[in-house]
């Protein structure tokens, strides 16, 4: 009986033909010697487990000490490039914010300039249309006879908004 043959007659009886159970021999053949039994170990006691984990602790612990101590430099390195992208854009802040400064200043003086040529009863139109701090900040940069001339010719109520906002601005300490 062949192989086949045999794995078909396991397969219809309800079985599976595994290759232990069927073997063929050949004709004038040696019967196929046994696997060797696998033996097996007796399995470790507790008290060598614990032995092994106390005698590898040590260098675990180290190991990942190690290994926290090299992320925290990995860290301290990019916290490290990132302070000084900071300082780079701090330092670059400061230096656009002086030149805006010198900017608005020459700006401001030559609005003055032009708001102190101007005649009064123009100036106090002009005035009335733009923002109320920026009137009473170029009011007071004016000289006081010249503003006082521009805030006649002005609106009661613009007048007195715009002398509201000069009066706080002078004051050194924050009234809220």
């Amino acid at each position: 009986m062949g192989f086949l043959a045999a794995a078909a007659i396991l397969t219809l009886a309800g079985g599976t033909a595994r290759a232990e159970e069927v073997r063929q021999v050949l004709p004038g053949g040696q019967a196929p010697a046994q696997p060797a039994q696998l033996t097996r170990e007796k399995a470790p006691d507790e008290s060598e487990i614990q032995r092994f984990c106390s005698n590898i602790a040590d260098a675990a612990r180290d190991r990942r000490y190690a290994l926290q101590a090299e992320e925290l430099k990995q860290l301290q390195a990019g916290i490290d490039e990132r302070m000084k992208a900071l300082e780079a854009k701090r330092a670059e802040y400061e230096e656009w914010l002086k030149r805006r400064e010198v900017f608005l200043a020459r700006a401001e003086d030559s609005v003055v300039k032009i708001y102190s040529g101007m005649k009064p009863d123009a100036a106090a139109e002009r005035l009335a249309m733009v923002n109320a701090e920026l009137a009473a900040a170029i009011l007071m940069k004016l000289d006081s006879r010249k503003a006082g001339v521009i805030l006649n010719e002005m609106d009661q109520k613009a007048a007195a908004t715009l002398t509201g906002i000069m009066a706080s601005a002078a004051r050194r300490v924050d009234p809220s």
